[in-house]
């Protein structure tokens, strides 16, 4: 054990604490990975990584993408089913899911300590108690239950709803549960006497309710846009205001409300405004404040903005991007600790440090970064990495030693709105679509070596094949491909839904997913078989990518494994994020993450 010096035990405690929350399912599978991956993928301030360097196993070498600084996702639980919602309360985490259990998790590692099970459907809606004694979910299957949090058992259950739950909450003083349901009314329960004492009737579903945190005789709720104050007589408080979310301060005294992408704070007493800023989004499915209320978190586009509201003027602090697909629920665990939990079937932990800048890009200088995410690399372009830049038609080439770009390469195409890359024997080829016209660019020669014309309809994909042989374009709700050569169609198709991208491709192999959040869809077809339609393959794309004849790149597990003997030599931590494309060259493992940061990994002495 390297000895601690006076003066940097803490360091050595934080840096610790980060290593195993980062690195906890690889380190609870397989304690060997703490060296194998775990220090090696630490961020190169690390106390720890520094000190154990020269101990560390030779094989694997990260030639560049490691961020300086520990990242603001501090650990990743995935899980099972699709999460619909969350509740907090000192170190416990409830999560009601699709699949109809509860799922009891600690808050510090995201280890799963109990499952609550009792509903039949989805359970929609989580709320404990201000003493953390009791639980109320609301369900699909349109009932509201109580349950004892310690011994996980029910208490009560209320049955009266003719329509699924959307939303519950429960009174300061833990005697009334309000529930609102899409029957379009609101019900109050009495929980000593297991009835429902008011119903209040809607014009449409009621999506949210909320009791004030302080005062048992208050609550807010939404139907449609139109939100209501109400006491628990079941008579309106207040004027009604327009929003589609709402959350009280911890003190009671303001709510949170969003309309569009306007974000308002106002006073719960006299209706002021406290503060008002628009959040950027079109859609927003939760928000939130911090406990000490300085803070408020907003789910936008899939990423968390977290904005200071003590000033005048209302400010973004930090952006906090990982998930890919919507937030489903927001809560804080303290001042600086936000849990989110996602479609995406993931619940993460955010560690807010309130800087300044946007904390995701950590180190411009060996982390090629691009304004899209990245669906196409080329590897080993003159040892470095070419990756499609944005709609001005540049392209961004990095040096694989040094980590620098060598400057961008630039092409006609200023209106371009899809493009792709490939390196086709030994060519850089750049693909992108202007109009209805997909253009084939040779970008050593600066020429343009193809037109190819869409018959009709907007192109909203396009991706060169994984051979270089075709060029893929989703238009009009088809997919079809050309070869690239000769402009020739090679195949043409209609997935099940419009509304689709392309999700990856393989040789001649294309899959597509529907853009449908709730219940998305995987189609998959051959291109490459001569003289034949394209031919249905199995709605999973391959989840691995061959480096040698013993060794797979596990894409979706972002892990490298031993087929013969099934070892995994290799993981990468959650951090990281969700792995958009992959691609080997022989000596780089280039990996592309959701977040827009790219990885590069030397794993040529590993497969000797």
């Amino acid at each position: 054990m390297f000895p601690v010096q006076a003066g940097v035990s803490c360091i050595w405690t934080n840096d610790s604490q980060r290593i195993i929350l980062d690195n906890f399912d690889a380190i609870q599978n397989s304690p060997f990975h703490l060296y194998h991956s775990a220090l090696l993928l630490s961020p190169s301030s690390s106390w720890l990584c520094i000190c154990y360097s020269s101990e560390l196993p030779q094989g694997v070498k990260v030639v560049r993408g490691l961020p300086v600084e520990w990242g603001m996702c501090s650990r990743t639980v995935l899980l099972n089913s699709l999460p619909w919602t969350l509740s907090y309360w000192n170190n416990t985490i409830a999560v009601g899911s699709q699949d109809r259990d509860i799922l009891i998790l600690d808050a510090t590692t995201g280890s799963q300590m109990d499952v609550l099970s009792g509903h039949t459907d989805a359970v929609g809606s989580l709320t404990f108690s201000s003493d953390g004694i009791s639980l109320v979910s609301g369900s699909h299957d349109k009932t509201v239950k109580l349950w004892d949090v310690q011994t996980g058992g029910v208490i009560k259950t209320f049955h009266d709803h003719t329509g699924r739950i959307s939303s519950v909450s429960i009174s300061a003083d833990h005697t009334i549960i309000v529930s609102g349901s899409e029957d379009k009314t609101l019900r109050l329960w009495n929980i000593e006497m297991g009835e429902c004492h008011h119903i209040i009737q809607q014009q449409v579903t009621v999506s949210y309710v909320k009791f004030s945190p302080t005062d048992p005789q208050f609550l807010l709720s939404i139907a449609g846009s139109a939100a209501q104050c109400w006491n628990i007589d079941g008579h309106k408080v207040g004027s009604t205001f327009t929003g589609y979310h709402i959350n009280f301060s911890p003190d009671g005294t303001k709510f949170i409300s969003y309309f569009r992408e306007n974000v308002t704070v106002q006073n719960i007493n006299s209706g002021e405004t406290v503060a008002k800023f628009n959040a950027g989004g079109s859609y927003f499915h939760s928000c939130c404040f911090s406990p000490d209320g300085r803070l408020v978190a907003v789910e936008v586009n899939y990423n968390i903005c977290i904005w200071d509201i003590t000033g005048s003027d209302p400010h973004l602090v930090e952006t906090f991007i990982g998930h890919t697909k919507n937030i489903t629920s927001l809560a804080f665990s303290s001042p600086s600790t936000l849990i989110s939990a996602s479609e995406d079937k993931s619940v993460k932990f955010w560690q807010i440090s309130a800087l300044p800048t946007d904390p995701v890009v950590t180190d411009l200088k060996s982390t090629p970064l691009t304004l899209v995410p990245t669906k196409s690399i080329a590897p080993e372009v003159k040892d470095g990495i070419t990756i499609p830049g944005g709609l001005d038609g540049v392209i961004k080439t990095w040096g694989i030693s040094t980590g620098l770009s060598r400057g961008p390469l630039q092409i006609p195409a200023e209106n371009s709105h899809q493009n792709s890359i490939q390196l086709i024997d030994t060519k850089l080829i750049f693909v992108w679509c202007e109009g209805q016209k997909i253009n084939i660019w040779d970008t050593e020669k600066g020429e343009l070596l193809q037109t190819i014309e869409v018959p009709g309809g907007r192109v909203t994909d396009l991706r060169v094949s994984g051979d270089g042989s075709k060029v893929f374009c989703l238009y009009g709700g088809f997919i079809q491909a050309w070869d690239i050569w000769t402009r020739q169609v090679v195949g043409r198709v209609q997935p099940w839904y419009g509304q689709t991208e392309i999700l990856v491709t393989y040789g001649s192999k294309v899959w597509t997913e529907a853009r449908n959040e709730y219940d998305p869809d995987v189609q998959g077809w051959d291109f490459g078989i001569s003289d034949s339609s394209p031919v249905r393959l199995p709605n999973q794309p391959p989840d691995r990518l061959h480096l040698s004849d013993t060794m797979v790149w596990e894409i979706n597990m972002s892990r490298m494994r031993d087929v013969v003997t099934g070892k995994v030599f290799f993981w990468l931590p959650e951090r990281f994020g969700k792995v958009v494309y992959v691609q080997w060259g022989g000596q780089y493992l280039v990996v592309s993450f959701r977040s827009k940061e790219v990885l590069i990994l030397d794993i040529s002495h590993m497969l000797l």
